[in-house]
């Protein structure tokens, strides 16, 4: 594979080369380079323990990655991921969520504390040099944002100082009030390159000819991108007729018309939090030309749904599937090979260009 190359002055800068997004050996080495680098949304706690549970098996971004955890919820209400493999013999112990004062491998009886450490292991009397540290469970980088779940296996940054940034513009709202809706929520296959897909969220330049519902609901003129090191935020402002946030006083925004803040934390999610709530959006490679894009919904004011900016978000969403389904075929053109950059309109897809060949020339 080349080293990848993105000018860091946009108005000179070129796309990713296509093969980035058609070669087979840049989507494998993606996998280490790129997402078990990275922090990925869990869920949130109260979707994935009920009260009556402490424990419960995780996904983390699987298929491509699928590392077995479960999160847990100790006895002083501290919530962390670990490993869900017992250090025995590897095997998956948690199925199911559950309620227990211990984690226990069905396979052969050994136990573990809520906090991964190693409690006890029948007929191993004899073992010499036993226990070890390395027969523990595995924590891993565990970081919650109210009651969302963020997890790690080896970040290369702080997820801590993106979360920050975001809770300063919206951390106003009764996060904590938010209720998953199961109804609302849905999975799209989209026969596209992930990183396509991520393009095409991270501009608004596309609006007015793609999304003509959405862009009679906000103002593409006055339509913000502001850039963060491994996030950044678009701004859509209402026309006027449509639904916008009630801001304090005290808010950066406040005075103005916002229809929708839309977050991408790199490398692969979407947080779009609307008058009406919060849609989670998680990006999941299957193949170099395949993903599955889930879209998680979160309500706390169920009658401004399906108005203004986020009216018929299904709709939207086949749209743009339209779109970048057209540009995987179209790159594998014999004479496309990369574009320019619109330095007024493309900074957030120009910056994610810049975090990829950062990551993988590492």
């Amino acid at each position: 594979m080349k080293p990848l190359f993105v000018d860091a002055d946009i108005r000179k800068a070129e796309t990713l080369p296509t093969s980035f997004y058609t070669d087979l050996d840049y989507f494998k080495a993606a996998k280490a380079k790129i997402f078990e680098k990275s922090w990925q949304w869990i869920g949130d706690i109260d979707s994935l323990l009920s009260p009556l549970e402490n424990m419960a098996p995780v996904d983390f971004l699987s298929p491509l990655i699928d590392e077995p955890m479960v999160v847990v919820r100790d006895e002083d209400n501290q919530v962390k991921c670990l490993s869900n493999v017992c250090t025995h013999r590897g095997n998956i112990m948690i199925h199911q969520p559950t309620k227990s004062r211990h984690i226990l491998c069905n396979y052969h009886g050994r136990r573990f504390e809520l906090n991964g450490a190693f409690k006890s292991m029948p007929e191993f009397e004899e073992a010499q040099d036993f226990p070890r540290p390395c027969d523990d469970l595995h924590t891993y980088d565990t970081k919650l944002w109210t009651n969302h779940i963020f997890a790690a296996i080896r970040p290369s940054f702080a997820i801590a100082d993106v979360l920050k940034d975001m809770n300063d513009r919206v951390g106003f709202l009764p996060l904590d009030q938010f209720k998953y809706d199961a109804v609302l929520s849905r999975d799209y296959r989209v026969r596209s390159h992930w990183a396509l897909y991520c393009d095409n969220y991270l501009e608004g330049f596309h609006i007015p000819f793609v999304h003509q519902g959405l862009n009679q609901e906000i103002e593409y003129e006055n339509y913000e991108t502001i850039l963060y090191d491994y996030a950044n935020l678009q701004i859509g402002y209402t026309k006027g007729q449509s639904p916008s946030f009630d801001l304090p006083k005290d808010h950066i925004d406040y005075g103005k018309e916002v229809a929708a803040y839309y977050y991408w934390l790199f490398p692969n999610m979407m947080f779009n939090f609307y008058p009406w709530g919060l849609s989670v959006n998680v990006v999941k490679p299957l193949s170099h030309d395949s993903c599955k894009v889930s879209f998680y919904s979160y309500v706390y004011d169920a009658q401004k749904l399906n108005i203004g900016a986020s009216a018929d978000l299904d709709k939207v969403e086949r749209e743009d599937e339209f779109v970048v389904e057209g540009v995987q075929r179209g790159i594998q053109s014999r004479f496309y090979q990369s574009g320019r950059f619109s330095p007024t309109r493309e900074q957030g897809v120009h910056h994610f260009h810049r975090l990829i060949a950062t990551f993988m020339n590492a």
